[in-house]
């Protein structure tokens, strides 16, 4: 009895020190939670002063930029648990459109209040509101942050956030358009990192590897460094800073995690967590972007929407094919102002690209489809395009023997309608992907022959042009990062020809509400492989990149005198020399990937 005794004790007591072991292994997650709600706490009492100093208080520069670094250093934690809130509260001073009840808000949150303090012209009541509806965001998030416990998938995936938020909004300018303190806030950024990792995963990763934490904190300190001595907006060098610094700070980031070994990510979210990179090849994750009924595609469904894109007997009359319009020579664009619709008439709008357009959220350029399901559907049922129906199966492809046994190994069966062809069609799409640029070998450090005028052309693009604070890097196109749920539209006053004489009278996306702030409204498309897809614009206006550059240059429409109130550019003019032009038109050039090239 007395030996069982013994041996339930020293069983007991491995038990227990095992699980004390274990326990000392585990993040302290309650003093990195605390970190981000006193950084919110101390957001909203610098809102309380602001709102009690005045639009033009002797402090109120002080208290914004109080607010501001209080906000940043919350923000991972804060806009992970609420992304809406989190984007309302640091998105663009613009109207926000409410589809459910079709009221217009009037625009509020931290760009709104930096316009009013910093360009002035509203009162003081107006300064009232702004702050009050921006501090009841911030009691939203703060509330959030207090009852939801954080943990180690929760802050994994709010610091690679953070981290794509750094490259894609601060370096551009996207947070403070207006006062340029972006530059200054990616060290409260980084330092932010640094403290939130020590005070949880810091011990465990020391432990496990010394070197990897000692590398880690060196490269936050050194990105530090290299911010405080170039703090000037307009000079500040992105590229270097984005290779150089960024880079290896996101693949120790990336180590550490898999290092830690307290969490595996999942295939939900936008990014692939294993690329130690913003800039390769998989660093976007195409399944959460692909609709829930396409996902994972087998070899054969893809291969068969290469053939069913190349069949013009799929429209009535056997007239088009999706090739008719996106040839792959011509970057699956087609180089014309506009293509031919079924009866050899003028379409409407410019050809887009198909490169990459999997990585959207809105489809044709007034942003009528929802996903590439339907915008392929829609080509079908437009009777000046294939003007068949969804719903039924032209019998005529059937003629090339080849379908009936394609079909069978892609889907199991010969199709009675439509929908399979779609599906097929959207799945060999999706993989006209390219992130193999010689701007991504560049910036990835894997090359290094950028040109002075294309290092220069990337800085002005990222910083004095303002290009990346609607084409936002690295997909550069309107597609909102870091959580990649909405593709952005714009007003910039496209003329009706190149004299630049005329606004073009095409509305856009107004045709869904009938809502005048929508009037001229189009997708903000990416501008990979630009250099291969001209005409541009939705009308296909200019030919030349250079005519785009001289038209953003002047400021949209709205610099070219056309008479609207709800131009969306963020500049009225951008006054870039001719030089300054010809380095950012160079670097679009160097976004030409390699051709792609599929074994389907």
């Amino acid at each position: 009895m007395r030996r069982t005794i013994f041996y339930l004790c020293i069983l007991t007591g491995l038990s227990f020190s095992c699980k004390h072991e274990k326990a000392e292994q585990l993040p302290d997650w309650d003093k990195t939670q605390q970190y981000y709600t006193e950084a919110m706490n101390a957001a909203i009492r610098y809102t309380d002063s602001l709102r009690d100093e005045g639009v033009n208080g002797k402090n109120t520069k002080t208290f914004f930029k109080k607010l501001r670094i209080a906000f940043k250093k919350a923000e991972p934690y804060a806009a992970y648990l609420n992304p809406e809130v989190g984007h309302r509260v640091n998105g663009p001073a613009l109207p926000v459109f409410l589809d459910d009840n079709q009221r217009v808000l009037p625009p509020v949150g931290l760009q709104k209040i930096e316009e009013s303090i910093y360009e002035g012209g509203v009162s003081d009541k107006e300064f009232l509101y702004e702050t009050d509806i921006t501090r009841g965001m911030l009691v939203v998030l703060q509330k959030e942050m207090e009852k939801r416990e954080l943990n180690a998938q929760r802050f994994f995936i709010a610091t690679h956030q953070q981290l794509l938020r750094i490259i894609s909004f601060s370096t551009a300018g996207f947070d403070t358009p207006v006062s340029y303190l972006s530059i200054g806030e990616i060290k409260t950024s980084l330092n932010s990192l640094k403290e939130t990792y020590t005070r949880s995963i810091r011990k465990i990763i020391t432990e496990k590897n010394d070197s990897l934490d000692k590398r880690f904190i060196q490269l936050l300190e050194q990105a530090e460094t290299f911010v405080t001595g170039n703090p000037d907006f307009e000079t500040f060098d992105r590229f270097v800073f984005i290779r150089d610094y960024m880079n290896p700070v996101t693949r120790a980031w990336v180590e550490i995690r898999k290092e830690s070994g307290i969490w595996e990510p999942s295939g939900g979210y936008p990014f692939n967590f294993d690329a130690p990179t913003f800039f390769e090849e998989n660093s976007f994750n195409l399944r959460y972007f692909t609709p829930s009924i396409n996902r994972n595609p087998t070899k054969e469904q893809i291969a068969l929407g290469k053939m069913l894109f190349f069949e013009p007997a799929l429209s009535a009359g056997s007239t088009m094919s999706c090739a008719t319009c996106h040839i792959p020579e011509k970057a699956y664009a087609d180089g014309l102002v506009s293509n031919k619709d079924n009866r050899g008439r003028p379409l409407k709008r410019n050809t887009p690209t198909l490169l990459n357009v999997a990585f959207q959220r809105s489809f044709f350029w007034d942003g009528r489809s929802e996903d590439l399901l339907e915008q392929i559907s829609s080509v079908f049922t437009d009777q000046n395009e294939f003007n068949t129906n969804v719903h039924e199966f032209n019998t005529d492809i059937l003629k090339d023997s080849t379908y009936s046994d394609k079909f069978r190994q892609a889907f199991g069966h010969v199709p009675k309608n439509n929908r399979d062809i779609i599906r097929a069609i959207s799945s060999y799409i999706s993989t006209l992907n390219n992130f193999n640029s010689r701007f991504d070998k560049n910036i990835r450090g894997e090359e290094d022959d950028f040109s002075a005028a294309e290092k220069e052309g990337f800085n002005l693009f990222m910083g004095k042009a303002l290009c990346a604070t609607c084409h936002f890097i690295p997909l550069t196109g309107g597609t909102v990062p870091p959580f990649y749920k909405e593709t952005e539209k714009e007003v910039i006053g496209v003329p009706e020809t190149a004299e630049n004489k005329m606004l073009d009278d095409d509305e856009g996306f107004y045709w869904k509400y009938e809502e005048v702030l929508h009037r001229g409204m189009f997708k903000t498309p990416s501008i990979r492989n630009i250099a291969e897809t001209a005409p541009y614009m939705h009308n296909g206006v200019y030919r030349t990149l250079e005519e785009v550059m001289d038209f953003y240059n002047k400021g949209g429409g709205g610099g070219l005198g056309f008479d609207f109130s709800h131009q969306t550019l963020p500049f009225d003019n951008l006054e870039l020399t001719p030089d300054e032009q010809g380095a950012i038109i160079a670097f679009m050039k160097t976004l030409s990937g390699e051709k792609v090239v599929d074994d389907y």
